[in-house]
């Protein structure tokens, strides 16, 4: 593997590992500098959680828009030197609104997935894109599992030890980028820099306008939305179902993680070769509608842990839908595709918690009259269907010209 996909893998692996590192300090840390109780610092940790996936929402175009500009090379090195020093800054933070600017400059920088996809995408042939896209999704996967892991380590050593280890991975990273990555836009596919087209709104009706891309994206939002039906609700969910212990959600959570990574960095070649790209997104649904249906009438724990792995076959999803979106716009807008993504994906991450915390109260209240805790994956389940509903009837045929060497299911 040439060491410019190293890099680009690492920064991906990175920026889920710092986010996985902080989080089981985060409690303790928030009450440490506020001074109040647990509930306090759940809601502000819920703030703090919304803040950094609404610079991500705002500022993911600004950041692909910069990198068709100027180039991938130098939006993830300072992006990374950025990093590294609000990881810093929230080291030594001794107030919450130290802390709440810390997220705000930290959502900012995580957009750099954008420019990372965009760089993936520049260097693939149309054939590799979903499988070059598979890497990024299991590097992030491998992230997932390992920043909570050395998290929860790093933690007995004080609650600021992991925002200093989150600090010194992005500078080691930037460091590495900046010998070994070489720029992929040159004046063939540089594009000059719009406002008009460097914020989401103005974005998101850009690439309406493209044949078939709008479907596409609202496929890809009505998935993100379902998805994170999983981080959302499956602490809450299992604990209320199945009286699992924090230790069995972070094994069961961490299993999933290796899964996504297996799939997504292994499985979806010969997945890609037997389904076609567009093959694999119509699969990728069904499997998911029956997961979700499983998981939300499932009476067994054990039952449960056996079909975490299998939760994650599904995953081929996301890599054959981004190749797709990919190949309908031109070279010089891989870095609009991209930044476009990642914030329906902050966007999601806003409306399904809320979305899907409301379903699990609604269903888990005696006052309701119905008991039912594994509703939220149901509705996942509905909202699956509906995706699959608009891929094939709106962007599937769209979607089928546009590929080339795909073969529908």
């Amino acid at each position: 593997m040439k060491l410019p996909v190293i890099f680009i893998l690492l920064t991906v692996m990175i920026d889920a590992m710092g986010i996985g590192l902080i989080v089981p300090v985060m409690p303790d840390l928030i009450q440490e500098v506020q001074g109040m109780g647990l509930g306090t610092a759940a809601l502000w940790g819920g703030v703090l959680s919304t803040t950094f996936a609404a610079m991500q929402f705002l500022f993911g175009p600004l950041l692909g828009a910069l990198s068709d500009r100027y180039g991938r090379r130098p939006i993830l090195l300072v992006s990374l030197v950025v990093l590294a020093l609000d990881y810093l800054v929230m080291a030594v933070a001794g107030t919450i609104w130290l802390l709440f600017l810390g997220r705000i400059v930290g959502g900012i920088t995580a957009a750099t997935q954008s420019t990372a996809n965009a760089y993936m995408a520049d260097i693939s042939k149309p054939e590799q894109k979903a499988a070059n896209f598979g890497l990024i999704g299991a590097a992030f996967g491998i992230g997932f599992v390992l920043g909570p892991a050395m998290g929860g380590f790093l933690a007995e050593y004080g609650t600021r030890a992991p925002f200093y280890a989150a600090a010194g991975l992005a500078a080691a990273n930037a460091v590495f980028g900046y010998i070994v990555l070489k720029e992929t836009v040159d004046d063939r596919i540089r594009r000059p820099f719009a406002w008009s087209r460097a914020n989401p709104f103005g974005l998101f009706k850009h690439l309406g306008k493209l044949p078939g891309l709008g479907p596409l994206l609202l496929v890809f939002f009505i998935y993100q939305i379902a998805f994170i039906v999983y981080p959302a609700i499956w602490a809450y969910y299992t604990a209320e179902r199945f009286d699992w212990s924090p230790g069995m959600v972070g094994l069961s959570l961490s299993l999933f993680g290796i899964s996504m990574a297996v799939v997504q960095g292994g499985l979806i070649r010969p997945m890609l070769r037997i389904f076609g790209e567009r093959g694999a997104v119509v699969y990728g649904h069904i499997a998911d509608v029956a997961v979700f249906l499983l998981i939300g009438f499932v009476s067994s724990g054990t039952w449960l842990l056996i079909l975490t792995p299998l939760a994650a076959l599904p995953a081929v999803i996301t890599p054959a839908l981004q190749s797709i979106m990919s190949q309908a716009v031109g070279d010089d807008e891989q870095g609009e595709l991209q930044g476009a993504l990642v914030s329906i994906a902050a966007l999601a991450m806003i409306v399904s918690p809320l979305l899907m915390t409301s379903v699990f109260y609604t269903f888990t209240t005696p006052e309701t009259g119905v008991y039912l805790p594994g509703a939220p994956f149901l509705l996942a389940a509905v909202l699956m269907a509906v995706a699959l509903m608009v891929f094939v009837r709106k962007a599937g045929t769209t979607a089928s010209h546009n590929v080339s060497g795909s073969t529908a299911p």
